[in-house]
């Protein structure tokens, strides 16, 4: 792993990925390679987690070819030095900011997503000049061996590298000295990362997760919300880490609610969702079991059942539940959904107040001054007004958490200023030097430089 840094920081230092052609024609080879590879891709999700070929596409295949079009097409844009003012004690001179790679970046991927939190990061990292070693998950082994045969397809490992492996290799990896880190996963497993790259005072950009709550206003529209929160809740089995993880429902509208969400789960998955081919499955047997030891059967008013051979876990839903219960202690990151109640929504802020700060957050209303309310008082990574998960599917907006849900962001100009410095430069000219800066300090320079610095 050492030598595989070294050969990549030479590589970096020889200035090949400083030309911008040079970054646009990786993008296309990438893109080509890519579409070349989708029935393979396809496929190894499917193995995976259960994935069909709709929902592979559409939640990681496409986002990441979008990607890849958004920064071919603003490359330049991006790469291009910008002058801004320039104080008029520094006269005559131009200052500029111009953007610089890091140089050699690790991207460190998980299971949930294996595809597209691998590669659109990559993107963005290749866009921005640098050189890339990629770490994709273990638990997730049928399309870790996809990317790993994509990537030495198309490219030198001097410039873009997959290193297979478990925990093992994790720790060999977080031992060498990167100039950039960029970590998606659980908090415990980041906490680890951070720690590591403190050695080196490496820049760490940290994706992780949290109890993203879902409000529902007594104002919302009960029959629509429930359709979207189906959806984003259940999509990858759960298993996404802005699924909604909870519902914080108007007691006035539980009933209503509950009844709509029956209905919802039996229309998108079927009277018997273990038995829908288009329904995923959990990752191993390991997060089968956790899953399954947070569903307290004398709460569940819907499904429950599961096959374990199959390791599907019908979606769930659960009443009566208050934050002591167990199913509030962590993340669910399964078909598991709770239900709790409020009574007003100043209520709702105070809690949340108390509590991790979320990746997501979900409200569902007609009511502005509670939107006004809880998008300004109530801190988390970003979220949707009468809908779910969607904000992550643009490269218009940044894409992060922020406390316990992460640092930092990605996705389209985001994700490129994430993999670049930008270098604060000043041009002096060398046909006047004013002369009031030097010693010895004359008293007729001093009222002139307090009108100039004030």
């Amino acid at each position: 792993m050492k030598e595989l840094v070294q050969k990549q920081r030479r590589f970096f230092n020889t200035g090949t990925t400083m030309n911008i052609r040079f970054r646009v024609q990786a993008l296309e080879k990438l893109k080509r390679c890519i579409q070349n590879h989708e029935k393979e891709i396809l496929c190894a999700l499917q193995k995976d987690l259960g994935k069909s070929s709709f929902e592979s596409y559409m939640s990681e295949i496409g986002l990441v070819l979008s990607e890849i079009s958004y920064m071919q097409k603003h490359i330049y844009k991006f790469a291009k030095a910008k002058t801004v003012h320039t104080p008029l004690a520094q006269f005559p001179s131009r200052s500029f900011v111009k953007p610089a790679p890091y140089g050699v970046v690790l991207i460190m991927s998980p299971w949930n997503y294996p595809f597209l939190l691998t590669i659109e990061p990559l993107v963005d990292a290749l866009a921005a000049g640098n050189t890339v070693i990629l770490k994709p998950s273990a638990y997730s082994a049928y399309t870790s061996k996809v990317l790993s045969k994509m990537i030495k397809e198309c490219f030198d490992e001097r410039y873009v590298a997959v290193v297979s492996g478990g925990r093992a290799e994790n720790i060999g990896l977080l031992e060498q000295h990167f100039d950039y880190i960029f970590f998606t996963g659980s908090q415990n497993v980041g906490k680890q990362v951070m720690k590591k790259a403190s050695e080196f005072l490496t820049p760490v950009t940290l994706e992780l997760g949290g109890k993203s709550p879902c409000i529902v206003d007594k104002s919302a529209n009960i029959k629509l919300s429930v359709k979207r929160i189906v959806f984003g809740k259940y999509l990858n089995c759960g298993q996404t880490c802005v699924a909604p993880d909870y519902i914080y429902c108007h007691r006035s509208v539980k009933d209503k609610f509950l009844k709509e969400l029956k209905k919802q789960i039996q229309r998108q998955y079927g009277v018997h969702p273990l038995e829908n081919n288009a329904y995923g499955k959990i990752i191993n047997k390991k997060h089968f079991e956790r899953v399954l030891s947070l569903i307290d059967p004398n709460k569940v008013v819907y499904g429950g059942n599961f096959d374990k051979s199959a390791l599907k876990i019908e979606p769930t839903v659960l009443d009566h539940v208050t934050f002591a219960d167990k199913v509030m202690q962590e993340e669910i990151f399964g078909p598991v959904l709770p239900i709790l109640t409020y009574d007003h929504i100043e209520e709702v802020v105070q809690n949340l107040h108390t509590m991790p700060k979320p990746l997501a957050l979900y409200l569902f209303t007609k009511d502005k001054s509670i939107v006004r309310k809880v998008t300004t008082r109530c801190i988390f990574g970003g979220g949707c007004i009468n809908d779910t998960i969607i904000h992550l599917a643009t490269s218009e907006m940044a894409f992060g958490g922020v406390g316990e849900s992460g640092m930092g962001n990605y996705h389209g100009k985001a994700g490129f200023d994430t993999f670049t410095h930008e270098k604060s430069m000043v041009d002096k000219k060398i046909w006047l030097d004013l002369p009031m800066r030097y010693q010895p300090y004359k008293k007729r320079y001093y009222k002139m430089l307090r009108g100039i610095l004030k």
